[in-house]
């Protein structure tokens, strides 16, 4: 299984965590999940995701202006996308305790 498939499933929990913490323009958020071990995202990975998350609710966007040339697209977390958030980290606990559960008991030491 590719990297890139297990990214898939969690980057949108992910991005949503970040946001939750406070706002953000995408090229900060791409270094926020760089730094967090995220090498691989790049804008063409983010940004289709932060439309996505938009436009299902998750997430308000705004332009401001940037001290450092063209306005910024800043993303908020909404009401909706903390119940998103909520779901996502359930699910993952959930997931994560299997996971560990099977390979803890099937991996050869």
């Amino acid at each position: 299984m590719k990297q890139t498939q297990l990214l898939k499933g969690v980057l949108d929990g992910c991005v949503l965590a970040i946001i939750a913490d406070h706002e953000i323009y995408g090229y900060e958020l791409i270094q926020a999940l760089r730094a967090d071990g995220f090498d691989s995202i790049v804008g063409g990975t983010l940004y289709p995701l932060l439309a996505k998350l938009e436009n299902r609710g998750d997430l308000i966007g705004q332009f401001k202006a940037s001290p450092d040339g063209p306005q910024r697209k800043y993303y908020a977390i909404t009401p909706q996308g903390l119940q998103t958030l909520t779901t996502f980290n359930h699910q993952w606990f959930q997931l994560k305790a299997h996971v560990d559960h099977i390979l803890t008991r099937r991996t050869p030491s």
